[in-house]
């Protein structure tokens, strides 16, 4: 066997208690480790699992794109994970992260959930709640899209 040349590793046995989706996904929900603070919400493959294991900072998995998407690869608000839960039902994973430069958002903002429902309009509506800390132009680039 050449260098190149590297043995499949088996999947380690803590892997098998994950429900991946028909897709071979699973839903991870980042919540900031120190206010609780729900942060943002993204898929994850088996692939992407065992790299945030080994290396401490969140991957995931862009269905945009079909690829691992690591967190902070192009505006460099990286997550460093504490601790990784797993629900009741092995099908939900929970990162407790830092999130490094404090935007998860590529609005911009601290958080995804940024907007609330007002339910006592007449005709209810999404309003933004959060602030943008950071132009999306300045993280990205004027060239940056988000599906």
């Amino acid at each position: 066997m050449s260098p190149q040349q590297v043995p499949a590793q088996p999947a380690p046995a803590w892997l098998s208690e994950l429900r991946f989706d028909a897709q071979g996904l699973i839903p991870a929900i980042a919540q900031d480790a120190h206010t609780g603070t729900v942060l943002m919400m993204a898929w994850m493959n088996a692939e992407a699992v065992q790299e945030t294991v080994r290396t401490g900072r969140a991957v995931y998995f862009s269905r945009s794109r079909q690829r691992l998407w690591r967190k902070g690869e192009e505006s460099g608000h990286v997550q460093q994970v504490h601790d990784i839960r797993l629900d009741c039902d092995g099908d939900v994973l929970l990162l407790k992260i830092t999130q490094v430069g404090g935007i998860a958002c590529h609005t911009g903002r601290e958080r995804c959930f940024y907007r609330s429902l007002e339910r006592t309009r007449p005709d209810p509506a999404w309003v933004a709640q959060d602030p943008v800390l950071k132009d999306p132009q300045a993280i990205y680039g004027s060239g940056h899209t988000h599906p």
